[in-house]
């Protein structure tokens, strides 16, 4: 059920064709007081109405009027109201600033090729680098969230590194890190007015996954332990993982790589309420 004196986070919202040919949203509120889940449809008339901005993935929102429907599980909403609207991710400078601490780690790189490879594709993409997130829900879902992930990838791997025994092969590490999940600056679309992120129909019609763009893109670069670390972050074939972890005799960087990735989508900035009075 729906109560409207309660306050609801916008977990994620999306626009779908109906049979008739019509549009319909779908809206997963979160429960401000005891964190259920309510998921809601929208009618096109209904979405109409409403500034996209409103669906914005962290936004407090407001049930103006809806009907539950008892045998779908769902509300059907006809009014919202936005009680706090949420930070779209990292501000410009926040973005710049991102963007060089994450470069500046090419210099850390021996292998000229493989620096000079981040170089020239960085400054390729730049701008789609810059704005891109790291998911559509899961984890870092804001504008900038990408370079957050990676950065966030990138410590832990030279903390861990520092302190471990085992002799890793830095170069290869950090240039895993880098690109585990560039593909996503195409996998996904953001806009930068609203906040709203959404898979990128051209993406999925050559390639099954953002996995598949950065092992491809190393392995035709020659960059082949890279390759295969990014092949196996997701760890398992279930979540996405090319090669998966539960397969013996895999080199230990594998796992590595897949441990710190994991660390930073389960304990970063999760959405944009976390980014909140914490600048980046």
């Amino acid at each position: 059920m729906f109560d409207t004196d309660v306050d609801y986070e916008v977990v994620v919202f999306s626009v779908g064709d109906t049979k008739a040919g019509t549009k319909m949203g779908k809206l997963q509120l979160k429960n401000m007081s005891d964190d259920t889940l309510l998921n809601c449809i929208l009618w096109e008339e209904t979405l109409n109405r409403f500034d996209n901005k409103i669906f914005r993935t962290g936004n407090i929102v407001r049930i103006v009027s809806a009907t539950f429907n008892e045998k779908y599980n769902n509300c059907l909403v006809s009014a919202l109201a936005l009680v706090k609207e949420a930070k779209l991710g990292l501000e410009e400078n926040e973005r710049e600033k991102a963007y060089s601490e994450l470069v500046s780690y090419f210099n850390k790189i021996q292998n000229e090729k493989l620096r000079t490879f981040l170089s020239n594709y960085f400054e390729e993409h730049k701008d789609k680098i810059k704005v891109a997130p790291a998911a559509k829900l899961m984890h870092h879902n804001y504008v900038g969230g990408l370079m957050v992930h990676t950065l966030e990838c990138l410590k832990y791997a030279e903390h861990n590194m520092d302190i471990s025994d085992y002799k890793f092969n830095r170069d290869n590490i950090l240039a895993a890190c880098i690109l585990h999940d560039i593909g996503k600056i195409f996998e996904y679309t953001i806009n930068i007015e609203t906040g709203l992120i959404d898979y990128d129909e051209d993406f999925r019609k050559v390639w099954l996954t953002h996995s598949q763009y950065g092992f491809s893109m190393c392995m035709s670069n020659g960059f082949n332990e890279v390759a295969k670390m990014i092949a196996a972050h997701h760890g398992r074939s279930d979540w996405g993982a090319i090669i998966d972890l539960d397969q013996k005799d895999l080199e230990p960087e594998l796992y590595f790589l897949h441990f710190v990735d994991n660390l930073s989508a389960k304990f970063g900035r999760i959405n944009v309420h976390m980014l909140e009075g914490k600048g980046a």
